[in-house]
């Protein structure tokens, strides 16, 4: 919900037929900023109007009708819509996107009384890192290795896992791997990566080793600091430890 104040009304203008990614561009806008977390945005389907290239588009012709203006409208926090534009510039390739200075007078949302906002929690201390390093085209029972891995180290309660697909590299036999404009490496490197206690690291590390037949596991040393936004009175943190 917004803050009563300053903030930033945003009016995107885009064809009804323009597409993103197969779906219609005003589509697409609306569902990144859902995804981003804005408040509200409302697209709004036009009778009549003519843009840049000086064609005027009715919904009195059905062959002009296709191209009728659509209004996407929305208004944030200056800090959002700092982070959303660079998004929305790339998406918008025909049409024309404004920002204005508005003032939120009143913003109410019924049924939901607001809640104040917490302090983050802060958790530092000694933990251990489990670095494993495979190839993409790897294999574990007609599965990807990485995958698997992933499963395993979930099964076995580690805190986190998160894999890293590499555009370019070599290992011990020197073969040279990369990602090409026009030929796509099916053998990238992969690197999956750990932290948790070293109790955990040693059981993962030891997992992990009898799934692997040519690849590299690393363990180190290190400090961490977790931080999380407070939770309401009563709920509980679901792990002790950051994801790798």
């Amino acid at each position: 919900m917004l803050a009563k104040g300053p903030a930033k009304k945003v009016c995107i203008y885009v064809n009804e037929d323009t597409r993103h990614n197969m779906v219609p561009l005003y589509e697409a806008i609306l569902s990144y900023l859902i995804h981003k977390g804005v408040a509200g945005a409302t697209a709004y389907n036009a009778m009549a109007g003519f843009g840049a290239h000086q064609i005027m588009h009715t919904a009195q012709v059905e062959l002009l009708s296709e191209h009728l203006p659509i209004r996407i409208e929305f208004t944030e926090s200056a800090r959002k819509v700092e982070e959303v534009l660079p998004t929305l510039y790339e998406m918008v390739t025909d049409g024309v996107i404004e920002v204005q200075d508005t003032t939120v007078i009143k913003s109410v949302m019924k049924g939901r009384k607001a809640e104040p906002a917490l302090p983050h929690e802060k958790t530092s201390g000694k933990a251990k890192l489990l670095r494993i390093y495979l190839g993409e085209a790897d294999r574990w029972n007609d599965q990807p290795l990485y995958d698997a891995i992933v499963k395993r180290l979930h099964m076995i309660d580690i805190s986190g896992a998160t894999v890293y697909r590499g555009i370019m590299g070599y290992g011990m036999k020197g073969h040279t791997h990369k990602q090409c404009l026009f030929r796509l490496s099916r053998d990238l490197p992969i690197m999956i990566a750990v932290i948790d206690s070293e109790e955990k690291i040693t059981q993962g590390a030891e997992a992990v080793e009898a799934m692997i037949e040519d690849g590299l596991i690393v363990i180190s040393d290190v400090d961490f600091t977790r931080l999380v936004r407070g939770q309401p009175q009563g709920a509980t943190s679901d792990a002790n430890l950051p994801a790798g």
